[in-house]
């Protein structure tokens, strides 16, 4: 084989090993994903083990002194973490092109199937878009803490929607979701965009609930649904992968299936006895202790949680508090918010300091 032939491997062999080393300490430390840092680390292995065919070969003819590549002074700009992400993977893409082509050689055919790194490049397309979706989505998923304030247009009754959330933002809360069932989808698209303006203003994640239209027309962070809304694996195709997706769930069935097919936190409930929705399964606080043992996503505590019983929420695991009437029918609902919030942190406080003095 000649030794121009090996060095264009070898040199592809690197970055394709490189590469895929950069993504799977991604998942594996950033992310903290098991099964999709195993799958990188699995293609990355199952890459070498077939490229080492060569490798005293390719040893033998590495010539990094003599490279002119070397030479060429590349222009390097500051990155974010998803421009490194995309660039590694497309490093990887490009690599394995190389010597697909190469492997169609005849001299090379018999040793290197073309169709297998067909296959891995097609392979890196799908989990180099897993990645991104999930660090372009981690920020919001940080997020997702305190106090969750629903503005439901039933219960605000002839209230100003966009009044109401204000006061709720001012009081400390740190996500908005907007949750209608009676107005014309034109209505519900001047309510939504005046909310969408308010929270970016404010830095307050905006979610809609149900309504997948509107939230593509108002450009929200994420949607909410519900067990008979569209399936989730359908929303996550239609959303951009930057968009975080909520789940109701009322059993440990639904909070696996939802976690499993990509959903970035669950509302659990109802967890008290709900005014909003009287026919609501009361699940209690012992069924949020098992479901937070078992899943690992962000978990938000909903259904008849005010002010006396927000604390064991938020000792019971989970991350947020959803509340309605505990706010919307306060006649001050800026000092409502803030009093529930206040209960948020103080919980959170003391559950910190027990964990330093253990």
């Amino acid at each position: 084989m000649p030794p121009q032939t090996l060095r264009i491997i070898d040199a592809n062999c690197n970055r394709i090993s490189e590469g895929l080393r950069f993504l799977e300490d991604i998942a594996r430390f950033l992310l903290n994903d098991a099964i999709l840092s195993q799958q990188l680390k699995a293609t990355r292995h199952s890459l070498v083990k077939s490229l080492s065919k060569f490798s005293a070969a390719l040893l033998s003819e590495r010539n990094s002194e003599g490279d002119v590549g070397v030479k060429i002074e590349s222009v390097r700009q500051q990155q974010d973490l998803p421009s490194l992400i995309t660039a590694n993977a497309k490093r990887v893409e490009e690599a394995l092109r190389v010597i697909e082509e190469l492997a169609k050689l005849p001299e090379i055919s018999s040793v290197l199937h073309s169709k297998d790194f067909e296959q891995a490049r097609f392979s890196i397309y799908t989990l180099e878009r897993m990645i991104l979706s999930k660090v372009l989505r981690q920020d919001k998923i940080a997020r997702l803490t305190g106090l969750y304030a629903i503005i439901d247009t039933q219960t605000l009754e002839l209230k100003d929607e966009v009044d109401a959330a204000s006061k709720v933002i001012h009081g400390g809360a740190k996500i908005i979701q907007l949750r209608d069932k009676h107005h014309s989808k034109g209505e519900l698209l001047a309510i939504a965009q005046k909310l969408k303006e308010l929270c970016h203003k404010s830095d307050t994640l905006f979610i809609i609930n149900d309504h997948l239209d509107i939230a593509l027309a108002v450009d929200v962070d994420g949607l909410h649904i519900g067990q008979t809304d569209l399936p989730l694996t359908v929303v996550r195709k239609e959303l951009s992968i930057d968009k975080i997706i909520g789940c109701s769930t009322a059993t440990l069935d639904q909070a696996l299936k939802a976690e499993a097919e990509g959903a970035d936190y669950i509302a659990v409930g109802s967890i008290f006895s709900s005014p909003t929705k009287t026919d609501a399964t009361v699940i209690g606080i012992e069924g949020l202790c098992q479901l937070r043992q078992t899943v690992s996503i962000p978990i938000v505590a909903i259904g008849g949680i005010n002010r006396d019983n927000i604390a064991q929420v938020i000792a019971a695991g989970a991350n947020s508090a959803a509340v309605i009437s505990a706010i919307l029918t306060q006649q001050n609902i800026e000092q409502a918010a803030r009093q529930l919030v206040a209960e948020i942190e103080q919980k959170t406080e003391s559950h910190r300091e027990s964990r330093n003095h253990r």
